[in-house]
């Protein structure tokens, strides 16, 4: 792999990550124009629930709003990265999630033919929370 794809993946990834820790709907407006100047397009959303049963809900709620803040075009293949970007970011928590309700945010970012969606857990069980980020990458053309 390129050194410059490389470092292209890693700044987007970071992105995403700063996008899925956002605390408030103003911290994501003012990251959003932010990144724009570096040409890359966010969006974030939240969700909860528990985890087996929101596992297609996360999916849906992330395609919707990557469509919703133009991070991509509404066609197939779009879609379709983000939505297996964030199968993968779920799978990297899925252990520690299974049979818990979980709740967060979603963070997505693109540059060019990067898509990167990162996802923050809290996993809770009682008063016993845990935390956990997930990410995913899928290389679309741009």
């Amino acid at each position: 792999m390129p050194k410059t794809s490389l470092q292209g993946s890693r700044r987007v990834a970071k992105v995403a990550m700063e996008m899925a820790l956002t605390e408030t709907r103003e911290q994501e407006k003012e990251n959003k124009h932010k990144f724009v100047k570096e040409n890359i397009r966010v969006a974030a959303v939240d969700y909860g629930g528990d985890f087996i049963s929101s596992v297609n809900k996360i999916i849906e709620r992330a395609v919707v709003a990557a469509k919703r803040e133009d991070v991509i075009k509404e066609i197939h293949a779009d879609e379709g990265a983000v939505a297996g970007a964030t199968r993968e970011a779920l799978s990297m928590v899925m252990p520690k999630a299974v049979g818990l309700n979980v709740g967060g945010k979603i963070g997505i970012a693109r540059q060019g033919d990067h898509v990167i969606v990162a996802i923050f857990f809290g996993v809770g069980l009682l008063h016993l929370d845990e935390v956990a980020i997930g990410i995913g990458h899928r290389a679309v053309s741009s």
